[in-house]
């Protein structure tokens, strides 16, 4: 059995580290844990490499915490502005134990003008999300994601592809 240690207690992210890792390897167990993993970025990343660097932060913070694991996984979600607009987008960073890195941005989506006043306010997106586009603690649901695709397309979903993509480096080992 693999040991995975996922440095946020956000059931979503551990779901969708779950469904990634049993997809690329479904010959494999997997144990899954989650860790309150410090990101040393912003609330909100403001910028894709702010984003990207928290989610390699979280890795290595569990990689430290649970140096006996086999898999080390950080996910961070942040924001960028260009040309007065914001995009969001995701940043997967994943360890193996002998400190083998693979990472991977998810896909990144304009977000609607109508938030843009409160993302200016550096703001968390999930907020955002609730306050303009309704419901309650959409990040830890659907997320921003599923409010705009009108649930064609899930945060788990989202989340699953870029750790998928992130895994690469595992699958292609020639390669990496």
């Amino acid at each position: 059995m693999l040991r995975i240690i996922v440095g946020s207690h956000n059931p979503v992210k551990k779901d969708a580290v779950l469904r990634a890792f049993n997809f690329v390897f479904p010959d494999e167990k997997f144990e899954i844990s989650t860790h309150d993993a410090p990101s040393g970025v912003s609330d909100q990343p403001q910028s894709f490499l702010e984003t990207k660097r928290g989610s390699y932060n979280r890795a290595v913070a569990c990689k430290q915490q649970y140096p006996d694991a086999n898999f080390y996984v950080g996910l961070e979600g942040g924001n960028e502005k260009i040309d007065n607009e914001y995009w969001m987008s995701a940043w997967f960073s994943v360890l193996d134990k002998d400190g083998k890195l693979g990472q991977a941005q998810a896909q990144a989506v304009k977000l609607p003008s109508a938030m843009n006043k409160l993302l200016d306010q550096g703001l968390e997106l999930g907020f955002v999300c609730d306050q303009v586009l309704g419901g309650e603690n959409n990040k830890q649901k659907g997320g921003t994601i599923a409010k705009l695709t009108d649930g064609k397309v899930t945060r788990v979903d989202y989340y699953m592809q870029g750790m998928v993509i992130a895994l690469a480096t595992f699958v292609r080992p020639d390669l990496y």
